[in-house]
């Protein structure tokens, strides 16, 4: 059975953003702030170096009952146990993402165009990364962003699991579940952070109150 989850407040890892700091303690910082899902994302090292980094996050997260997303690399989600794997449009396709990892797993789309999110319907995802929300520099191979009347347009077009991901931090948060994300992804606002527990705890308050609780 696939687990019901929470994706409010979502982290992409990054650690050329952790300012020296260890991506294992600034991860528990945030996960102690109200962190749901971490995605581990590592264009630059080799398999073995991003299945030891997986493996370390695995065991922090387990215990506390928060999923491990591996960003692109089904080969890594496999050997570390993850919960599930998050893919782009160039990336492996999600039915074979989902024959691979089975039916329990957590599988996300990108997704930068109305039409892709059409397609995107036909497919076995959990949840659909809207992407970019608004311009960041943390990833710039993107479409243009979809900005908060795009987000909104996209609400009434699908019922699909929206996590929004792009320039989202604490001063912006509530706009953007009111345009119709169930989630907020994250990136610098938690790696670059001075206080990445502190941070999480301010974007947790922005999805307690848009839900009402």
């Amino acid at each position: 059975m696939r687990r019901n989850t929470d994706y409010g407040v979502y982290l992409v890892t990054d650690r050329t953003l952790c300012r020296g700091r260890a991506l294992a303690d600034v991860v528990a910082a945030a996960v102690a702030g109200g962190v749901t899902v971490v995605q581990l994302r590592e264009k630059h090292v080799d398999t073995r170096e991003f299945v030891e980094l997986a493996r370390a996050l695995k065991g922090l997260l387990a215990p506390r009952d928060v999923p491990l997303l591996i960003n692109d690399r089904v080969d890594v989600a496999l050997a570390c146990g993850a919960d599930g794997v998050h893919v782009g449009q160039g990336d492996m396709h999600p039915a074979d993402v989902r024959a691979l990892l089975g039916h329990t797993a957590l599988v996300g789309l990108s997704v930068e165009t109305m039409e892709q999110v059409r397609e995107a319907e036909a497919l076995d995802v959990d949840y659909l990364g809207v992407s970019p929300v608004f311009a960041t520099s943390t990833k710039t191979d993107t479409a243009p962003p979809w900005g908060l009347d795009g987000l909104a347009r996209l609400r009434v077009a699908t019922e699909c699991t929206l996590v929004a991901i792009g320039g989202i931090g604490a001063a912006n948060a509530e706009q953007v579940l009111r345009a119709g994300a169930d989630g907020l992804a994250v990136v610098s606002a938690l790696c670059a952070a001075d206080d990445p527990q502190r941070a999480a705890e301010e974007l947790r308050g922005a999805v307690r109150s848009v839900r009402g609780w």
